[in-house]
């Protein structure tokens, strides 16, 4: 048996073709673009995410014994609003997760509506990568393609009803939109009311190893896979990829340096953070999570050394980082490049190096990077601990993790032992495992990561290390305060 796992990421897609004993057939990654027509702004086309899907299909069908395909997933990218018209067209670019334009109606939501009583409807209060306040706002700034919105869908949701037809989406995916009531798993229809829509424009709900629908005949046709192939919901890529790393059992704990950054901690039962600082979610295991999300992590080295510095290759930046330095720089980094959610809930911060001087080496620069990203899920690690949550150990993913230095850096600001997943392939290696579940591979989510994930290693932190980057960071959690009024001029 063969399962297809697909990864929406915000920047390419990755498809893996993978055995039900693990092993990685084939691998695709295409590419596409994303826009931001306004400072705080993301946005994608939806149709470049399908053309990203036929091409990755039609590879690996190349190459892989094809007929022994058994299932598909998606685990995608959160929160984006894909708006579709009755002719199930796209109304307008979807609107992502790093979307910052919603400042207006999170501050309504939270303070007008009221934080108690989002908590109470949904387990979580407005931030403003959700989808309900992009549906606010799309009301207030384009009534006119607000009025012609017959459904509501999230990116991988898109990918799976082209696929196969529909509108499906999973809890833990459907979790992060700010209109699901995710202790009762059912959408609200106090939330739905509010951003006026009713429960016939959102997709129907399914845990992420149920089938929604089959591979249309004409797309199987076209990317060379047998007729009948079953669509699986799958999840949220911050959930797959957690599924992906065995991060399934209670207590347990990943941290993925992607993209964004988050912890990830699962649940097996729901609970809230009282200051809301992490989100309280489902999982495509079944059962719940606690996770804490920054919009800015690996994305901060990619624009550092592509954007400023016009050295794409991190690995050449990063050498010319001495050892010695580490704990010793005098540079702060705030990386606040899309605003913030945890467990900052501001769209409006901004970026900012801080301790700048005629000597600041590039070297410098890149450290302050690294260095900012790791504290702020220092700071994300300790909203967790001050809820009661053990955590001793998280196993780390993401493209930053490939990164030997940044591992040491982050192990010792966190004084957290690291575990290393032999197979490292993000949220298209968890939608496969999730496929194969739905296929009947394995009898749960959980036994099928049992049978599966397995480490190739672990970095403990550094005493000494540790010692001299916690007097750093308790430096660095002054530096949001002192600038977060600076930003906020001109907003609309």
């Amino acid at each position: 048996m063969i399962t297809i796992g697909i990864d929406l990421g915000t920047s390419s897609m990755k498809l893996l073709a993978v055995r039900e004993d693990g092993r990685i057939l084939a691998s695709s990654r295409q590419e596409y673009a994303l826009s931001f027509p306004r400072t705080g702004w993301a946005e994608q086309n939806p149709e470049d995410w399908w053309k990203a899907c036929l091409r990755g299909l039609s590879e690996l069908c190349a190459v892989i014994p094809r007929e022994e395909v058994a299932g598909i997933a998606v685990g995608g990218q959160m929160h984006g609003l894909v708006a579709l018209d009755g002719a199930d067209r796209v109304i307008r670019p979807a609107i992502l997760w790093n979307d910052g334009r919603t400042t207006k109606e999170v501050e309504f939501l939270n303070e007008t509506v009221g934080k108690a009583v989002l908590s109470e409807r949904t387990g979580n209060i407005a931030f403003a990568g959700f989808t309900a306040p992009k549906l606010l706002w799309m009301r207030e700034h384009e009534p006119e393609r607000f009025e012609k919105i017959r459904k509501i869908l999230l990116p991988k949701d898109y990918l799976n009803h082209r696929l196969c037809g529909g509108y499906s989406t999973d809890y833990s995916d459907a979790s992060g939109t700010l209109l699901l009531d995710v202790r009762g798993k059912c959408w609200s229809d106090e939330m739905t009311d509010l951003c006026g829509i009713g429960r016939e424009r959102l997709p129907a709900l399914y845990e992420s190893w149920e089938a929604v629908g089959t591979v249309r005949d004409e797309t199987a046709d076209e990317v060379g896979l047998p007729r009948g192939i079953p669509v699986f919901a799958g999840a949220g890529d911050n959930a797959a990829a957690a599924v992906g790393t065995g991060t399934v059992n209670d207590g347990a704990c990943n941290l993925s340096l992607g993209t964004s950054g988050t912890l990830f901690v699962a649940s097996d039962r729901f609970r809230i953070d009282p200051n809301n600082a992490l989100h309280a979610f489902a999982h495509a295991d079944g059962r719940f999570h606690l996770m804490g999300c920054m919009l800015s992590a690996a994305s901060c080295n990619a624009w550092l050394g592509g954007t400023v510095l016009r050295e794409p290759d991190p690995e050449a930046l990063q050498r010319e980082i001495r050892p010695e330095r580490l704990g010793e720089n005098t540079v702060w980094f705030l990386p606040y490049l899309m605003g913030e959610r945890s467990p900052v809930n501001d769209a409006s911060a901004r970026g900012a190096f801080v301790g700048l001087s005629m000597d600041t080496s590039r070297a410098d620069l890149v450290q302050a990077v690294l260095e900012g990203v790791s504290f702020g899920l220092r700071e994300i690690l300790d909203v967790g601990r001050g809820l009661g949550l053990e955590i001793g150990s998280a196993t780390l993913c993401g493209g930053g993790a490939k990164s030997a230095l940044w591992r040491t850096i982050l192990s010792s600001v966190l004084n957290l032992r690291l575990d290393l997943p032999a197979t490292e392939e993000g949220p298209g290696y968890g939608a496969a495992m999730l496929a194969m579940v739905g296929c009947g591979a394995y009898p749960s989510v959980p036994a099928c990561a049992a049978a599966l994930v397995r480490t190739k290693g672990f970095l403990e932190p550094d005493p000494e290390l540790a010692a001299r980057y916690e007097e750093r960071y308790q430096t660095y959690r002054k530096l949001y305060p002192a600038t977060k009024d600076l930003f906020r001029t001109g907003e609309e």
